[in-house]
């Protein structure tokens, strides 16, 4: 198993671990063991498998590397400065208010369409309506989504005051 790790690993001490985890693999899956004449094939495609998953895993995180101070002066953040992201977050709540005050025609046609990112005939096709159908239900619940949005701003306290 050792010297499959290896195969796959970029230092002898993954390659160990890379052992152990496919020991434990064997070990969590042994009701499962094939054959005797087929456990060479099966245990060596149960590591493989081990070790890819290992590099798919870290492919997807990989480690972090320490800057050079040199290296640090187009770090600034380029985000919006704390109050503008308060009220932004605040304008967020106000509209998620507002989609659950909607009915859930209105609601799904609105996630669908404009938060997912679908195409009308998409949209169609999951709510199983007509494109015609779509069109005329997606403007009427953003004109209902505009006046949940003006009313819930309205409130004492809303997050979003009124214009």
């Amino acid at each position: 198993m050792y010297s499959i790790a290896s195969g796959y690993a970029a230092s002898p001490d993954e390659a160990r671990d890379l052992s152990q985890d496919i020991f434990v693999r064997l070990y969590e899956t042994r009701g499962r063991w094939v054959e005797a004449s087929v456990f060479v094939p099966w245990l060596v495609r149960v590591a493989r498998n081990v070790c890819l998953d290992h590099l798919r895993r870290k492919k997807a995180r990989p480690p972090a590397e320490d800057l050079q101070a040199d290296e640090m002066w187009d770090l600034a953040s380029g985000a919006a400065d704390p109050e503008t992201e308060l009220q932004e977050a605040g304008r967020r709540r106000l509209v998620w208010r507002a989609m659950r005050a909607l009915g859930q025609l209105s609601r799904e046609v609105i996630q669908l369409k404009e938060i997912q990112g679908l195409s009308l005939q998409e949209v169609a096709a999951v709510l199983g309506v007509p494109v015609g159908t779509v069109k005329s239900r997606s403007n009427r619940a953003r004109l209902e989504l505009a006046e949940q949005v003006l009313a819930l701003s309205r409130e004492p306290n809303a997050p979003w005051p009124e214009p």
